[in-house]
């Protein structure tokens, strides 16, 4: 735990009292602060009571005595309006926070603020700072990572209280919910990934989506570095009006960046003045796949570029990175004889659990040449429709869950065949049945190789099904384990 000493002797108030809530007033506690909590779920104000917190409805609180309110991410700042307890904190002029900025205010009390990398966007966060963090650790670093994956930012260890906190490094990855209580928030550097339009129930408009994502390069100075995509449109909108002290690198599948990153099929090149200084080829990294998975590449490095100099290292780790789990993650192989063909016919099992709507989808789709999709759950606004023009390598779709009608339609369009059956098991099964019994009679398989992917991607939510999109990832692999014959991974046997 990182305690938090910058309140010390300080009226908090603090709302929400799950994991974060618990972990945020614990370490306000530790340091000294004089914190008052409540929640609208009564179980969890016992739990907090039990764990020696002070609880206080807040209903009723005197709010003039508190110089913070300090919110759970996931209670309504602003849309669809703004929760009781911010009107509250608004009508006593109390500063409305997190937990990531109780984070950068400590550090920043404590003139600590570098070694500190954050990673956000619609999609891809996960991924890059995932990889980023293993890339340090491949090139000797200490690193560790939390925010909305891994640790909660205060559940970290504290470095600074370490024998040397030379070498270590925090990588965050950070939510629009979380950055838009961290006013406060200047990381070492800073990348957006994308953005796509995610969250309107939340922020209202794409517009202020997109206005939250950049405030992470609000506060950086002249030493920190700003990593931002040039590949759609709000990033190249703030981009341009991007208006920091910093180094700006930029990624892009476009040729005509001056200083960054250049994507490419296999890998990509990094820029200087308009110059190649360095190319990587990605070809040998198995769980690195796909374009987007070169950018997620690309910004890993460029962030681990600023806190290490072991270029090398670096490199080593995108070969052996393992992948995310629910990700794109390769879980297990099958391999059967096809005499129609005279080869083996490989199949690949893909868990991509946390495409969670469309636009995760969509890269999946583009990552494989031959694929049986596995797609459903609660479908997002639009549902499918936008993937139409990157279904060319689909051969058959299984659809679980209540989008599954919704889906067929656009299969119907597309004319990409399919089969509802409705749960996970019934999917996988259908998937290798049809898959094998293509090779078998020697039709849709690709003209460069044997492999077929079987792809659970499922391009929407799992609360249908399953209470999250690991549970939903969890039961594939537990299906797919059941499989005769079948090859798990190392790290799933």
């Amino acid at each position: 735990m990182i305690p938090i000493t910058v309140y010390k002797d300080k009226n908090v108030a603090l709302f929400g009292l799950g994991i974060t809530g618990l972990s945020a007033a614990g370490a306000l506690k530790v340091g000294g602060a004089n914190v008052v909590v409540w929640d609208e779920n009564q179980s969890r104000c016992e739990t907090a009571s039990d764990a020696g917190f002070d609880v206080v409805d807040l209903n009723e609180a005197d709010w003039s005595q508190f110089d913070a309110l300090l919110l759970s991410p996931g209670v309504p700042l602003t849309h669809p309006e703004p929760h009781w307890t911010v009107k509250k904190a608004q009508a006593a002029d109390v500063p409305i926070i997190g937990d990531t900025e109780l984070f950068f205010e400590e550090f920043l009390h404590r003139g600590e603020r570098d070694r500190v990398l954050v990673i956000t966007g619609t999609n891809g966060k996960s991924t890059t700072t995932a990889l980023t963090t293993h890339i340090l650790k491949e090139a000797g670093e200490t690193a560790v990572m939390g925010g909305n994956i891994g640790l909660g930012v205060l559940d970290m260890p504290d470095f600074a209280a370490s024998e040397s906190e030379d070498g270590k490094i925090y990588v965050l990855e950070l939510s629009s919910y979380q950055i838009d209580l961290t006013p406060s928030l200047c990381p070492t550097a800073a990348g957006l990934l994308n953005i796509s339009p995610d969250h309107i129930d939340r922020h209202g408009t794409v517009e202020n989506y997109a206005n939250v994502k950049a405030k992470i390069f609000a506060n950086l100075e002249k030493e920190n570095l700003a990593v931002i995509s040039f590949d759609d449109f709000y990033c190249q909108q703030i981009a341009l009006n991007l208006s920091t002290k910093s180094e700006v690198l930029f990624v892009s599948s476009t040729p005509s960046i001056e200083n960054g990153v250049v994507i490419e099929e296999s890998g990509f090149s990094i820029v200087k003045d308009t110059e190649v200084v360095r190319q990587v080829d990605l070809r040998s990294a198995p769980h690195l796949r796909g374009k987007h998975n070169m950018q997620n590449a690309a910004f890993a490095v460029l962030l681990a570029l600023k806190v290490s100099g072991d270029f090398e290292g670096l490199l080593k780790g995108l070969i052996s990175f393992p992948g995310l789990d629910h990700r794109m993650q390769q879980v297990a192989t099958l391999t059967r004889s096809s005499e129609a063909q005279n080869l083996e016919r490989r199949l690949l099992f893909v868990n991509d659990s946390k495409a969670t709507n469309a636009e995760a989808s969509e890269q999946a789709l583009k990552s494989f040449n031959e694929i049986y999709w596995i797609a459903g759950g609660v479908a997002k606004e639009g549902g499918i429709n936008g993937l139409a023009s990157h279904m060319k390598g689909v051969r058959h779709a299984c659809l679980i869950g209540e989008a599954a009608k919704e889906f067929s339609k656009t299969l119907d369009e597309v004319g990409v065949p399919y089969d509802v059956c409705v749960d996970m098991e019934r999917a996988v099964k259908k998937a290798v049945e049809v898959a094998l019994g293509n090779a078998a009679s020697g039709t849709d398989t690709t003209g460069t190789g044997s492999e077929a992917a079987i792809l659970l991607s499922p391009a929407a939510a799992s609360f249908d099904q399953y209470p999250n999109f690991e549970i939903r990832g969890d039961a594939f692999k537990d299906i797919v384990r059941s499989i005769d014959g079948v090859s798990m991974g190392e790290t799933l046997v």
